[in-house]
């Protein structure tokens, strides 16, 4: 059966043979042992539910043998024989284009070259998933292939309740995942309900089939990597020779030494796992490997002395670096972290002092104890980083939930005040300020020919484009533009494909529709080969609401409340987007954010232009009112500007309040 046969097939028709887990791909740890037998009972039931009761007495001992050993029932024995990959979209078997174009987004999320776990359909995060199991993703590629114009397919965690009447005019698909009642959005019910198959976690781009490798966090990395050293060094003092200080390698935080080499600097990033190490090096994302601590700091002087801009990855625990380098005295320039402290206790974060191999075992069989030595291993960290803080390094946190989880663990990472954290999110210190709010953030595209051609051409259209703009740019974002359109030139040099044809960079709602409608101009001039499918990452102006990321640098007391992220997902459904998402969770972990996204297919169609100039000026600008209504200076400029051309555009602007008057009341 070809490739286009065994998508419109769906569940096949006849048992497949069952298959073993792949000992080369990188795998999922053992989830907890979460469930009641009643509860186990009901996951087999979950899971039996999507194939005929001929087939039940088998698939129940084998998903029942699935849930022992893994905590998850990933019907492996449904994983299709075709290689899993971007196909160019005109090899999709589609009554729609718009249903291919989101095919080819599924099949490069769960690419092996892009997926962290691939056969438990794992993008990235250890934890962030496109669908719960390969009966939905049959089921899923099979609508998709149905699916018209007056369609839409609805995604409840993964799984598709069906294709229901639509129109042209509304998204094809509707994604929600980890939609929880909010009493039930803790760790352990992510275990439960996950574990019974009803719900999933979808991280950020993973569940809304935006992932393309980890280039989408390269640049974000870069631009606060760059900046972080502008807020640290002397003016013309150069990162050359400089630590930036950082752990994790794998899923998104594999980009920070592809990001420290863009940056100039020295980045040594720890990683436990020797597979995602080994792996980001054979990628060209890390330079070198190194295994033993001594010749870590050998390596570091010496790159030191010689002013080299150099990427290591550090195969062990960021525990041991830190307090090394405290021993001996080693200056740490920048630090950070970017392990997936969204989830601790299940392979997000590792203990010191043990294994990668001894930590899952621990994990699996005896989780409090292990979430008990990652407490202690949490302490141990801030508390060095603490001592490097106090001789000069600027360390901040990265959005992974890193002073969040120490905070909880006891470790001395709180403010005087006992209510903030003693050092910033990276978001507070930069983005936000220097990006967030002047609607700067990750637009992202990806070229459906599969063809570099098309990738190049577009780069050059984005980088024309750039340059226009920024002639009539105000100083307040001068920086800004020149430092995308420097990454926009250098990006090919770079070699960030992985995967998908696909670029990212950081532009304003200006930015972003000038660079579409140009693209889309060049799909109907025959310049660019094939549609070009538009999205961002969610980690953006306007798509997540995070306390601790995305919204920490809101100061009204709102960055607790998800109204912009709803807003965001609800208004792009009607102006124009292919396919909307909305998923709790992500990035800082479950229960702790909400966070929304969209895809949309340009086809070089006069209705596609009108599609793109709606969406995309709300898609920015609903953020930017908001961080405008919390008195945020640079949202504020940027609002004005946006109402100063665009008369259709009226926002609530708040009246500030001298402090003064505050001060002279008796409270």
């Amino acid at each position: 059966m070809v490739f286009q046969e065994q998508i419109k097939q769906g569940i096949p028709t006849s048992l497949p043979l069952k298959k073993e887990r792949d000992p080369l791909l990188s795998h999922a740890p053992k989830r907890k042992d979460i469930l009641s037998l009643e509860e186990k009972k009901l996951a087999l039931r979950n899971a039996l539910r999507y194939f005929p009761a001929e087939w039940h007495t088998e698939l129940a001992s084998e998903f029942l043998a699935e849930l022992k050993e893994f905590g998850r029932i990933y019907m492996y024995r449904f994983q299709p024989e075709y290689p899993m990959y971007a196909r160019p979209i005109q090899e999709y078997p589609a009554q729609c284009q718009q249903g291919a174009a989101i095919m080819l987004m599924i099949q490069n999320n769960l690419d092996p070259a892009v997926a962290q776990h691939p056969e438990e359909l794992i993008t990235y995060g250890g934890n962030g998933a496109v669908f719960q199991n390969w009966a939905q993703y049959l089921l899923v590629m099979k609508y998709l292939s149905e699916m018209t114009d007056n369609q839409t397919l609805h995604l409840y965690s993964g799984h598709p309740m069906g294709l229901f009447p639509s129109s042209p005019e509304a998204p094809r698909v509707v994604v929600t995942n980890g939609m929880m009642i909010p009493n039930y959005s803790k760790p352990d019910d992510w275990e439960k309900f996950n574990a019974l198959g009803v719900t999933q976690y979808g991280q950020m781009t993973a569940g809304s089939f935006m992932y393309i490798g980890p280039q989408g966090i390269v640049h974000g990395t870069t631009i606060t990597v760059m900046n972080a050293f502008r807020k640290k060094l002397k003016a013309g003092e150069k990162p050359a020779g400089k630590i930036f200080l950082t752990a994790g390698l794998g899923g998104m935080s594999g980009a920070q030494p592809k990001a420290g080499n863009i940056a100039g600097c020295i980045t040594i990033c720890a990683e436990v796992n020797p597979a995602a190490a080994r792996k980001r090096n054979e990628q060209g994302w890390v330079d070198e490997l190194i295994e033993n601590l001594d010749e870590l700091v050998f390596r570091t002087q010496l790159a030191k002395r010689n002013k080299e801009v150099v990427s290591i990855a550090y195969i062990g625990n960021i525990v041991a670096v830190w307090e090394r380098f405290d021993a001996e005295n080693i200056f740490i320039e920048l630090g950070s972290d970017q392990t997936s402290l969204h989830n601790p206790w299940a392979g997000g974060y590792y203990p010191v002092g043990l294994s990668f191999d001894e930590s899952n075992r621990l994990m699996a069989e005896k989780p409090e104890e292990f979430k008990t030595k990652v407490q202690e291993t949490l302490r141990r960290h801030a508390d060095s980083i603490n001592k490097h803080v106090a001789k000069g390094t600027y360390f901040f946190d990265y959005g992974n939930a890193f002073l969040l989880e120490a905070s909880r663990a006891g470790a001395e990472v709180m403010a005087e005040n006992g209510i903030d954290f003693k050092y910033p999110s990276y978001v507070q210190d930069i983005l936000g300020p220097m990006c967030f709010d002047y609607g700067f953030g990750p637009f992202r595209w990806v070229c459906t020919s599969g063809k570099s051609e098309d990738l190049t051409k577009s780069d050059q259209i984005a980088a024309r484009v750039l340059k226009e703009i920024m002639k009539n740019s105000p100083e307040s974002i001068q920086q800004q533009m020149q430092d995308n359109i420097t990454w926009i030139e250098e990006a090919e040099k770079n070699k960030l494909v992985v995967g998908s044809q696909a670029r990212i960079l950081y532009a304003d709602a200006e930015g972003r529709a000038k660079i579409a409608e140009a693209f889309n101009d060049a799909i109907s001039a025959g310049e660019i080969s094939a549609p070009i499918v538009l999205g961002r990452d969610h980690h953006d102006v306007s798509g997540t609401d995070s306390p601790y990321r995305e919204t920490s640098n809101i100061y009204d007391g709102s960055k607790f409340t998800a109204d912009m992220a709803i807003h965001n997902v609800i208004g792009d459904s009607f102006r124009g987007a292919t396919w909307v998402s909305i998923h709790n969770g992500g990035g800082v972990g479950w229960g702790e954010v909400m966070n929304g996204g969209f895809g949309m297919l340009l086809d070089g169609s006069i209705e596609a232009e009108r599609k793109l100039q709606s969406m995309l000026f709300y898609d920015v600008n609903n953020g930017i009112a908001r961080r405008a209504w919390a008195r945020n200076s640079g949202s504020l400029e940027a609002i004005q500007r946006e109402m100063d051309r665009s008369p259709g555009l009226k926002v609530t602007i708040p009246s500030l309040v001298d402090d003064e008057i505050l001060g002279s009341i008796e409270l």
